[in-house]
């Protein structure tokens, strides 16, 4: 009886968990989810487009010496949901570039998250999660054009390539190891394939991108 009463409070604290454990989606990969995305353009347009499997809509990306990105404002609340969650695939990746250097600047799958810290458009610094091709996972450097934007590799095709995989962060921390801030919330998240400095071309896939609680 007292096994039995034990099981039933372990299932219930189970329960209560997952009920208050919070998630909140950043993109909806639909065709009308698509035209209200900001596109921003480097050089050129990256291809973005719908597709769909047994998870779900994702989003496609072709780069063919283009870079341009999709992005939305949203305040996320990194109190309560301080970790983004990533799933996403690297068809066609960029093997052999430096990315560490202005002329291998490019990754086949990136996404930011953006901190506005004054009132000018300049004022904002970020941490840009990548699926690299050529680092190890958990390597970080700033970026060769920006000190305000730190890359951070999430995933790499040294060990997942052309296959779906999810990873997590902790923004919260993140910005507070690399950009020495405490962050309550960020303003907002962008996805980007980008092959403008390396002038080849990459295939890649993005699905179910979220912030959660845990």
């Amino acid at each position: 009886m007292k096994k039995k009463l034990i099981l039933i409070i372990l299932s219930l604290l189970l329960i209560f968990q997952k009920s208050t454990s919070k998630e909140i989606k950043i993109f909806d990969f639909t065709e009308d989810g698509l035209k209200k995305l900001k596109v921003r353009k480097l050089k050129g347009e990256t291809s973005y487009t719908i597709g769909s499997n047994a998870n779900g809509n994702y989003l496609k990306a072709e780069a063919k010496g283009k870079a341009s990105g999709l992005g939305m404002e949203k305040i996320i609340n990194l109190n309560e949901t301080p970790y983004i969650n990533i799933t996403w695939k690297v068809e066609k990746d960029l093997s052999g570039i430096n990315e560490k250097s202005k002329k291998g600047h490019d990754y086949a799958a990136r996404v930011f998250v953006v901190k506005q810290t004054g009132v000018t458009a300049l004022s904002k610094k970020a941490m840009n999660y990548v699926f690299s091709s050529n680092n190890k996972i958990d390597e970080s450097w700033r970026s060769p054009f920006t000190k305000k934007s730190v890359d951070y590799v999430l995933s790499t095709t040294l060990e997942n390539s052309n296959e779906w995989v999810t990873a997590k962060a902790n923004v919260k921390e993140h910005f507070k190891k690399f950009h020495n801030l405490d962050v309550n919330e960020i303003e907002g998240v962008a996805i980007m394939t980008d092959t403008d400095n390396s002038k080849l071309t990459a295939i890649s896939y993005y699905q179910n991108i979220f912030f959660s609680s845990e």
